[in-house]
């Protein structure tokens, strides 16, 4: 899998989650969808990745995803930012899968 991130959306990741936000995981987010098979893609800003997660090629953060993830994504993707509506954007060449990409923090609070 390929990631390819716009400057504009390197640059609002940073501006939103600070600098060392540098470690991003793509799922299919089932979770209230009622279905494993309906997910919506996500990214999920993490302390690292889990036992058996796999590395996407990048040009920017680095991106981690599960394996059986992987069914639902294409080879390529783009991720990019929209300043006007404020709003990130996941697609490849053959679809769009969210013009509303949603990063959540799930990094472990500090003490």
């Amino acid at each position: 899998m390929i990631i390819d991130w716009s400057e504009e959306a390197l640059a609002e990741l940073a501006v939103r989650y600070g600098e060392k936000a540098r470690i991003w995981k793509l799922v299919s987010d089932s979770a209230g969808c009622g279905c494993a098979m309906n997910g919506v893609a996500a990214l999920w800003l993490i302390d690292g990745p889990e036992q058996g997660d796999l590395q996407a090629e990048s040009n920017g953060a680095d991106v981690w995803y599960e394996k059986r993830h992987e069914i639902f994504f294409d080879e390529r993707m783009r991720v990019s930012y929209e300043p006007s509506r404020r709003a990130f954007k996941l697609s490849s060449d053959g679809q769009i899968y969210s013009n509303q990409l949603r990063l959540e923090d799930r990094r472990t609070p500090a003490v």
